[in-house]
């Protein structure tokens, strides 16, 4: 099977029932994106795929082939943090850290749907030109993404930043994701 994850080409024999979980860590050493439930209700598997947060442990590998792949591994760029990355340390965004991973991915993915405005459950005007993401809306969207040692507050706070920076700017570094 051929892969796209990270940027780079990867070429892997592997079972048709492997999960892409199971295929970045097991066969790539791509150890970031963490196993939680292995169920889909925890979010600790989140990882992009062309763009879209998916829960990893939930995916067959054969089915993503060919598409871009993004790990928290693949996040940062020429040993710089991504920008959320940097938010999360400074708001204190995780604890353990067992579920930033996945947290982080998820948030790069809700943020590019919130753009394209797709709605969630709480989003009041479904004929606005944009949504506006305040905390019960990124609150909500953030919700597949569970954390037990309760870090809500600043991985908000780190989301919300995001929201602040210059258009142009948070477009390029989201590019990069």
């Amino acid at each position: 099977m051929d892969f796209f994850v990270n940027g780079e080409a990867a070429t892997v024999s592997a079972d048709i029932r492997t999960s892409l979980l199971d295929l970045l860590r097991n066969h790539l050493g791509l150890t970031g994106t963490k196993k939680g439930c292995d169920q889909g209700a925890c979010g600790a598997c989140t990882v992009l795929v062309d763009g879209e947060r998916i829960n990893s442990c939930l995916a067959l590998a054969a089915q993503y082939q060919g598409r871009n792949i993004i790990t928290v591994e693949g996040l940062a760029a020429n040993g710089n943090l991504h920008p959320l990355q940097e938010a999360f340390v400074e708001h204190d965004g995780f604890q353990c850290g067992y579920c930033t991973p996945g947290q982080l991915c998820s948030a790069i993915g809700m943020l590019d749907e919130a753009q394209r405005n797709i709605p969630s459950v709480v989003t009041r005007d479904l004929t606005a030109a944009s949504i506006t993401l305040d905390e019960t809306e990124l609150r909500e969207r953030m919700s597949g993404n569970l954390c037990r040692c309760g870090a809500y507050n600043g991985i908000v706070e780190a989301i919300s930043e995001m929201l602040i920076e210059q258009p142009a700017e948070s477009k390029k570094r989201r590019a990069r994701a």
